[in-house]
């Protein structure tokens, strides 16, 4: 295919066109961006569940704890549904990138707009916490579980959805810096992590939980214009780099999507995001309570509580901060020594560190330490799974496969709160054996899959002459016993 080399001039006229939007700062700066106000709203729920499943779930029962991870295991399974058949039409439909991305930050805002409004029904609900409903437990309120579960489905469709254009964009635009550019992305993610259970620990003590998702569900729905200004044509430069083919439209997007399908390193990848996703899942949906219960870091009736919830909120952002520093370090020497290389010694750690927890975990010093030995690991493995599946596949699926691994993680991971709740209930330490087995399971199956070598870029500046190839050089260094399958390799010769 000779002729595929000639389609530089249009990312170049995009450029000239639209000036410092397309340049790579602004790009992956303002996609950054977006991800962390996702996981600042999505992480600051995970600090107010306990609150929520006392004042609306009928308390700390076994029902009340398996009616809070419920709404956890509804966002892992609304993500999965869509998440495939988005992958395919955001291919499909790449030149509306910039729309597609707008309408789920507004969809965001009005998803937790609906889930507050759980906590504005309720008898005697105030925007203020006072003293008389410090530590109270009512009853369960079944109209307020509904709007939790509904609100939680429409956040978890918007969340899953922007991630598809915006990575796939970044994947696409930065090809030969693709572990580095996603795991800095994933920083983004961190960062509202951190400063999101923090900033809601801190809050948490002057207002209820529903007055504090009130709040933060009306900064998606401003944001939603801003986004649209800046990403409106973010999908040409991606559209360009599959224009000589009949990759955009439906038909072959279909075609391209069973080739995908039918590749076993692709499927092993999969499976291993899935069992990572069920670890992680389980575990921070159950992290909330355990400190709550069982490290009395909860709302005392008597007296303030606000070292207790502001400590809650930090520990869970403590988990995250130490990853903002050290998924770059990952995803770089995942570019530059291979991804097995780097994920297989940090998920065996996820599983040590967990177990540690065991035995370790009911005292407040020493599970802060173990927290922040799981940060080193716990949130850059996921963006080099990525990376690893883009290695494999054609420019024109890249969303499509990102679909695939997150309908993969989000269908693996719907029953893990349900689990690790039902696990809690039995036993608070079952929550980390069970964590464990999954990380030394996903190890397993990834020991046994074999991946191409990434195509690394020295030059971190050099990237016009590759950003609109794709993943079109990441074979040659590695397997080729897949091609047939789906794999890109044969587009070079």
């Amino acid at each position: 295919m000779a002729h595929a080399h000639h389609h530089h001039a249009v990312p170049s006229v995009v450029e000239g066109r639209t000036g410092f939007r397309r340049g790579a700062a602004f790009i992956i700066g303002g996609l950054t961006s977006g991800h962390g106000v996702f996981h600042w709203v999505a992480q600051s729920f995970i600090v107010v569940l306990p609150e929520v499943r006392d004042l609306l779930l009928g308390g700390d029962s076994i029902a009340g704890n398996l009616r809070a991870t419920s709404i956890q295991s509804t966002r892992e399974i609304a993500s999965g549904v869509v998440a495939l058949p988005g992958g395919i039409l955001t291919d499909a439909l790449r030149r509306y990138w910039g729309w597609v991305m707008a309408v789920c930050m507004a969809l965001f805002g009005v998803g937790w707009l609906m889930m507050a409004s759980a906590g504005w029904q309720m008898p005697g609900s105030s925007w203020v916490t006072t003293a008389g409903s410090a530590g109270a437990v009512g009853s369960f309120n079944a109209l307020g579980y509904i709007l939790l579960l509904i609100g939680m489905a429409i956040v978890a469709i918007a969340a899953s959805v922007w991630h598809l254009p915006a990575m796939a964009a970044l994947s696409s635009h930065f090809a030969h810096r693709r572990a580095s550019v996603l795991t800095f992305h994933g920083v983004g993610g961190n960062v509202g992590d951190v400063a999101g259970p923090v900033l809601t620990g801190f809050l948490l003590a002057i207002l209820t939980w529903q007055a504090v998702i009130t709040i933060y569900a009306a900064v998606p729905l401003f944001l939603a214009f801003l986004v649209f200004w800046a990403f409106r044509d973010i999908g040409q430069r991606a559209q360009a780099a599959v224009a000589e083919t009949a990759a955009n439209t439906m038909r072959m997007q279909v075609a391209e999507t069973r080739l995908l399908v039918r590749n076993p390193r692709i499927w092993g990848i999969t499976a291993v995001a899935g069992l990572r996703g069920m670890a992680y899942v389980g575990f921070i949906t159950i992290l909330p309570l355990y400190l709550a219960d069982e490290l009395g870091l909860k709302i005392v009736e008597g007296q303030s509580s606000f070292e207790n919830l502001f400590f809650r909120g930090s520990l869970i952002g403590l988990l995250v901060l130490v990853g903002i520093f050290a998924s770059p370090v990952m995803g770089y020497l995942s570019d530059r020594f291979g991804r097995k290389i780097v994920l297989i010694p940090g998920m065996l750690v996820l599983a040590v560190v967990t177990l540690l927890m065991a035995p370790l975990g009911d005292n407040i010093v020493t599970m802060t330490i173990l927290l922040a030995a799981l940060g080193l690991f716990l949130y850059s493995d996921q963006p080099i799974l990525t990376a690893a599946a883009m290695d494999i596949v054609r420019e024109g699926t890249a969303a499509t496969t990102l679909g695939l691994l997150s309908t993969s993680r989000f269908l693996f991971s719907a029953i893990s709160p349900l689990a690790a709740a039902a696990l809690y209930n039995a036993n608070a330490d079952y929550l980390f054996y069970y964590t464990a087995a999954l990380y030394l399971a996903a190890v397993i199956i990834l020991s046994l899959v074999r991946l191409p070598r990434p195509a690394f870029d020295p030059d971190p500046h050099d990237h016009g002459h590759h950003d609109d190839h794709g993943g079109g050089h990441h074979d040659g260094g590695g397997d080729h016993d897949d091609h047939g399958h789906g794999d890109h390799g044969h587009r070079h010769h």
